[in-house]
C-alpha cells in the first residue's frame, strides 16, 4: 500500500470533508427553518409531526436508488448534481412561499429535500473505502460524522438567530448559496470509480441490486438484519420522540416568549449537534479501543438519558431549568448515538465487498429509517393527547427504548464476532 493511500487527509478526502461542511450546514439550516416556520404559524404538534413524517418518506424510498446509483455512477457526479438540485429547490420555494397553500408547499419542499438527502448519503458513505485504507475506516467515518455534527451545530444556531432577526427568505438565500458553493468544490474531487454493467432497464437493475443486497445480509451477514431491526426500534421510540419533542416542548409547552423560544430552540439544536461533534471526536481519539461489541451498552446509555427529561418536566416549575435539563440530556444522547453509528458503520464497511457497499448501505439506511415517519406522526398525536402531561410521553419513550437497548446487547456482540 502506497503512502498516499495510508494518509487519511489526501486532497480528495479533504475536498469531500470541506464540501460536506458547507453542504450539511445549508441542509441543517433549511431543515431547521422550514419546520420552525410551520410550527410558528400553526402551533400544532400533530401537524408538525405529520409534515415531518411525510418528509421522511421520499428519503426512505430514494435511499435504495441512491445506493444503486452510487455503485454504478461516479460518486462525485452524484454529489455535484444533487447539491445543484437542492439549491434550485430552495430558490423555487422562496419564490412561491407567498402563493397558494403554505402548509402544502412546506410539506412538498421538505419531502424533496429529504428525498435528495436519502439519495445523497449512500454516495458519501460508499466513497470512504475508495478514499481511505482499511486501517483508516473508523477514523474517516469519525471525521464525516464530526463534520455532520459541526454543520448541524452551526446550522440551527445560525438559523435561529438569523430567522428571528430577518425572517425566512434571507435564510433560504444563504442556504441555496451554500449548496452552490459545495457543488462547485466537489467538481474538483477525484473518486476512483469502476463502472458496473447495468444489465437491463433502471427498474430491473434497481430490483436486482436490492435483491442482491438483501441476499448478502440475509445469508452471509444475518446479524446485520437484527442490527437494523434494533435501530428501527430506537428510531421509532427514541429518535422520533426527540425530533418532535424538542421543538414542541421549547416553543409550545415551556413558558417562553415567541422570539426567545425560537432562539432557545436553535440553541438546543446546536447543543445536540455539539453532542454529536463530541461523540465524533471521542470516537476518533479512541478509535482503536472502541469495539462494536459494546454498542449495546452505548444504546442503554442513550435510553437512560431520556428519564431526567421527564423528571424535569414533572417536578421542575422553572421553564429555564427544564430547558437546561432537556438540552443537557440531548447533548449526551447525541454524543453516545454518534459513537454507536461510527462503530457499526465501520464494521459494515469492513465486512461488505466494495461492489456491494453502496447498495448494502442504502438498504440499511432504508430499513433503519422506515420507523421514523411512523414515530414522528405517532408522537405528534401523542403529545396533542397528553397536553399538560408531556412528561408521561417522555417516560414512555425512555422505558421502551431501554427495553430495546438491553435486549440488543447480544446482537452487537455477534456483529463484532460474526
Amino acid at each position: 500500500m502506497n503512502q498516499k493511500q495510508e494518509k487519511l487527509f489526501t486532497k480528495d478526502f479533504t475536498l469531500v470533508v470541506i464540501g460536506q461542511i458547507i453542504s450539511l450546514f445549508g441542509n441543517a439550516t433549511v431543515r431547521f427553518a422550514l419546520p420552525l416556520y410551520l410550527l410558528n404559524l400553526t402551533g400544532s404538534s400533530a401537524l408538525y409531526g405529520a409534515v415531518t413524517a411525510c418528509a421522511f418518506i421520499p428519503s426512505i424510498l430514494l435511499s435504495p436508488v441512491g445506493g444503486m446509483i452510487a455503485d454504478r455512477v461516479n460518486k462525485r457526479n452524484i454529489m455535484v448534481i444533487l447539491d445543484f438540485t437542492t439549491a434550485a429547490v430552495i430558490l423555487a420555494f422562496s419564490l412561491l412561499m407567498e402563493r397558494g397553500s403554505l402548509i402544502l408547499l412546506v410539506a412538498v419542499t421538505l419531502m424533496i429535500l429529504y428525498g435528495i438527502a436519502g439519495a445523497y448519503q449512500p454516495s458519501v458513505q460508499a466513497s470512504i473505502p475508495a478514499l481511505a485504507c482499511r486501517e483508516n475506516f473508523m477514523a474517516a467515518n469519525s471525521v464525516i460524522n464530526m463534520v455532520s455534527s459541526f454543520s448541524s451545530l452551526a446550522g440551527p444556531v445560525f438559523g435561529g438567530i438569523f430567522y428571528s432577526a430577518y425572517g425566512l427568505r434571507p435564510v433560504l438565500f444563504v442556504c441555496a448559496a451554500c449548496f452552490v458553493l459545495s457543488a462547485v468544490m466537489e467538481l474538483f474531487i477525484n473518486i476512483p470509480f469502476q463502472k458496473q454493467e447495468a444489465g437491463g432497464g433502471m427498474l430491473e437493475t434497481a430490483k436486482k441490486d436490492f435483491v442482491e443486497s438483501l441476499r448478502f445480509v440475509r445469508k452471509e451477514k444475518p446479524v446485520i438484519i437484527r442490527c437494523m431491526l434494533t435501530v428501527c426500534g430506537i428510531n421509532l421510540f427514541l429518535s422520533a420522540m426527540l425530533l418532535v419533542a424538542v421543538p414542541y416542548l421549547i416553543i409550545e409547552v415551556l413558558a417562553f416568549q415567541p422570539v426567545q423560544a425560537n432562539r432557545l430552540y436553535g440553541l438546543a439544536e446546536g447543543v445536540m449537534a455539539a453532542g454529536g461533534l463530541a461523540g465524533g471526536i471521542c470516537t476518533g481519539i479512541f478509535a482503536k479501543r472502541l469495539k462494536a461489541g459494546k454498542a449495546g451498552a452505548i444504546l442503554i446509555g442513550c435510553a437512560v438519558c431520556v428519564f431526567p427529561m421527564g423528571i424535569a418536566l414533572l417536578l421542575t416549575p422553572s421553564a429555564m431549568a427544564s430547558y437546561t435539563v432537556i438540552t443537557i440530556c440531548c447533548f449526551a444522547i447525541m454524543a453516545l448515538s454518534t459513537v454507536f453509528t461510527v462503530q457499526v458503520m465501520s464494521v459494515i464497511q469492513r465486512e461488505t465487498p466494495e461492489k456491494l457497499l453502496g447498495k448494502v448501505i442504502s438498504v440499511i439506511m432504508t430499513v433503519a429509517m422506515c420507523a421514523q415517519p411512523l414515530g414522528n406522526a405517532f408522537y405528534g398525536v401523542l403529545f396533542e393527547l397528553c397536553r399538560g402531561a408531556e412528561f408521561a410521553v417522555v417516560f414512555f419513550a425512555g422505558a421502551v427504548s431501554l427495553v430495546i437497548a438491553v435486549r440488543s446487547r447480544k446482537i452487537f456482540t455477534n456483529l463484532m464476532n460474526d
